[in-house]
Formats: structure tokens, C-alpha cells, sequence
């Protein structure tokens, strides 16, 4: 969660930004601080990173919206109901889970607890689609391969 208050910090926005208010945030901010409006190396270098930590807060946002999550419930719903876990990691609140379809997810501010009892449930994706799937914020790590 902390990365998700950080990163509206970083951007000035609430949690209740909308894409468009997100995309001239971000337009503003890139004009201001790109790297060719310096002349200086060293203002160019900051500028630079200071750029490049607002596409990464941006791009972190957009993936979190409700907009976007809106766009993609249904091959969300899909995957969570059709295709089981194959794989779970958990770092500093921020649950990753892999599945089979090949897609994966990131589930922001989720208890150790709460990944304790995962850990130890019988069946770990009906214990997830109880208890993380609908309750944690979550963004889409990695894209289903669309069928040829």
C-alpha cells in the first residue's frame, strides 16, 4: 500500500483520480521536468530520473484504476474462476499469483496472515477466490497470450 500512497504523492493525486485526471497530471508533470528543457548536465541527469519515477508512478496508477479494472473484469473473472494457481509469492504486503492460463496478478496490502492461511489451506485457490480476489486491490502483471 505504501507504494500506492507514494506514487499519488509523487503525482498529487487522490485515490479518487480518473484516468483522464491521471493522463494531464502525468502531461504536466513530463513538461516540466523532461530532460531536454535543460541545458546543464546535471539538471538534465535529475530531470531524467525525476521522469522516469512519473512514467513509473503513472503507469503503476493507470494499472490499478478502477477504469481499467472495469475494461478488464472479464478476462480477470475468467482466469480466476477457470484456471487454477500454479505458483505464489509474497513480499513486503504485495501478493504475486501465477496461473496456469499464464496470466499473474499483484494483490497490494494483503496481511501476512492472510498469506499464512493460504499457505496452509487445503485448497489454495478456493481459499483465494474467498479471501484475496475481490478483497485486495490488484493489477495485471502479466497479459494472457491471445490465441492465434
Amino acid at each position: 500500500m505504501k507504494k500506492i500512497v507514494d506514487y499519488r504523492k509523487l503525482l498529487s493525486v487522490d485515490k479518487n483520480a480518473e484516468l483522464k485526471d491521471l493522463k494531464s497530471v502525468y502531461r504536466t508533470l513530463m513538461k516540466d521536468c523532461h530532460p531536454d528543457k535543460f541545458q546543464q548536465e546535471e539538471e538534465k541527469l535529475e530531470a531524467e530520473a525525476r521522469s522516469k519515477d512519473i512514467i513509473e508512478a503513472y503507469h503503476f496508477l493507470v494499472s490499478i484504476a478502477p477504469e481499467t479494472r472495469e475494461q478488464n473484469i472479464e478476462t480477470y473473472t475468467e482466469t480466476i474462476t477457470k484456471s487454477n494457481i500454479l505458483d505464489f509469492e509474497y513480499k513486503q504486503q504485495v501478493l504475486n499469483i501465477q496461473f496456469f492460463d499464464g496470466s499473474a496478478y499483484e494483490y497490494f496490502d494483503v496481511p501476512k496472515a492472510i498469506y499464512v492461511k493460504l499457505v496452509n489451506a487445503d485448497s489454495p485457490g478456493r481459499f483465494a477466490r474467498r479471501h484475496i480476489f475481490s478483497d485486495y486491490p490488484y493489477r495485471n502483471v502479466a497479459k494472457v497470450a491471445e490465441p492465434a
